[in-house]
Order: structure tokens, then sequence, then C-alpha cells
């Protein structure tokens, strides 16, 4: 065989296995505390566990989200909770320092969000899907989308380096069902990391047992108890994740195969944005590499 040849192949092989280690950077983007943990912790717990990189950030700091907690003592709560998620996920988690219940699509909010993807050199972008009950949550769906070009445009926010390609952005689920429902694009099944998923939500304490249960009318069905409360939240996060709807089933069979979606109880799917990555399958498996070839 020829040096050069040799020298050749080598250096192919050396790429690839450069390539095959490389980690990836995974950023999601909500509106409040706890709106990425509900739609994404347990993929997110995957990748973390698979040695990538995750980034939650709530683009407010959740200070009018109780209703007998306000202002800035409920947001220091929300924060410190946020990062014992972080934590248990295994996760980067941020609190920026925007109002709760005020969130608008502005160019100061669509520059802090070019940013945080810049400084994150994100391969993939979550966010919202721009609609949604909470206005919040709408217009950080739209902010989003309206970064996903701009993060590789240098004259946008020339403080940060912008990217040099653009990631996948991917909507992260919802039960909406106008203008469209959610496309389950891409479906994960996260039986493995249901149980971390729980241990997130339940960092949350002055969401899962104090305000989300009094929006419901649903106070007095919250046990007493730290070991009591995180059974009640298991039970009702199971329920949830459990629907595999038949548009879920086939995803599940065409990135697992027919027998491993017949055993999935839990899972979590994303849309692929309309801007950003366009990706082929090869692309998708690559990006999220628990989804296993049957």
């Amino acid at each position: 065989m020829k040096k050069s040849l040799l020298v050749a192949l080598l250096l192919g092989f050396v790429i690839y296995i450069q390539a095959q280690d490389r980690k990836l950077n995974i950023i999601a983007i909500g509106a409040h505390p706890d709106d990425c943990d509900s739609k994404f912790g347990g993929t997110a717990a995957m990748f973390a566990q698979m040695g990538h990189n995750v980034k939650f950030v709530a683009l407010t700091n959740g200070d009018a989200g109780h209703q007998s907690q306000g202002g800035g003592a409920l947001g220091k709560r929300r924060r410190a909770e946020s990062q014992e998620a972080g934590r248990r996920l295994g996760i980067t988690y941020d609190v920026l320092d925007n109002h709760d219940g005020e969130l608008l699509p502005s160019l100061d909010v669509r520059l802090q969000v070019i940013r945080k993807i810049r400084e994150w050199d994100a391969d993939i972008v979550l966010g919202l899907r721009p609609n949604d009950y909470h206005p919040d949550h709408r217009n950080a769906g739209k902010v989003v989308i309206d970064a996903s070009y701009m993060v590789i445009v240098p004259n946008v926010a020339p403080d940060t380096p912008p990217l040099e390609k653009n990631p996948l952005f991917l909507y992260m689920q919802d039960h909406f069902q106008k203008p469209y429902p959610h496309q389950p694009d891409i479906v994960v099944a996260i039986d493995d990391a249901i149980e971390k998923k729980i241990d997130g939500l339940d960092a949350h304490e002055s969401q899962m047992y104090e305000w989300l249960p009094w929006t419901r009318g649903a106070v007095d069905q919250v046990p007493q108890g730290k070991e009591a409360r995180r059974a009640w939240l298991a039970e009702n996060t199971k329920r949830s994740n459990k629907n595999v709807s038949s548009e879920r089933l086939e995803q599940l069979k065409k990135w697992y195969g027919d027998a491993k979606a017949a055993t999935v109880q839990y899972t979590e799917a994303f849309e692929i944005a309309e801007y950003g990555l366009q990706p082929k399958e090869e692309d998708i498996r690559a990006l999220f590499p628990m989804l296993k070839k049957p």
C-alpha cells in the first residue's frame, strides 16, 4: 500500500472516531422555570447520561407564578428550584431576569436568546410552539424562531461570535390543536429516564405541589410529606407521558423498529421547525444517539 493512501486512510479513521466521540450541545428554551422540564426532561436526562451537554433556559424568573407569593422572593425561590432540578437531571440551568407574565418577543429578548444559543455552540435548539394558552409561552416560542436565522449573522449581536452553521430547531411537545396539532417528527422512548424526569419536576416544589394544583382547583389532592407527594407526582407524570398516539407509534416504529415500539410506555415528541437545519434521517440519528436502529 502506498504511503499516501495509508496516511489518507488513517486520517479518515481518526476523523471518524472524533465524530463518534464528539459531545453534542443541546439548549432548550422555555418561558418559565419548569417549562423545559415537563416537555423535555426525560430526553435531556438521557443526553446528559450519555455525556452530552444540555442547558435549560427560562426566559423569565417566574416571579408571578404563585397564588400567595410573588416578586423577588418567589423569583429567588424558583431560581433555586431550577438549580436543584438541573443538578438532578445532570444539566445546566439558566434563569433570566425578565418578569413573569410580561415577556414580549422584543429585540432585547431576541438578542438574549441569540447570545445564549451562540455561547452554548448549540447543535440542537428546542423551543415552544408560538400557539399556547399562556402569552409568555407564545412569545417565548416566537422569539426562539425569530433567532433561528440570526444566530449565523455576524452583524447581529456582534459581541458574541456567530455560529458557523444553523442548528436543528425543534418544537417541544404540546396538546394544542389550532392552527394544527403538534407534529411528532422525532419520538424518543424515555422509559429508562422517566424516574429522572420525575425527580427533576419534583425539585420545582412551588409549581408541582402549590401553584399548578391551585390553578386546577386541586390543592386538596396534593398529599402531605415528601415521599407521598413525589409518588403523587410520579403517577400524574407517567399518565401524561404514556399517551402513545397512533402518530407517535408510527414514529417509534420508524426510529426503533416494531418490536421495540411495542414495548415503549413513555415518550417525548419533537417537531422539526421550518427554519434552521432541515435534517435527513442520518442527521437525526447522529443528533439523537439514543434512537436505536432496529
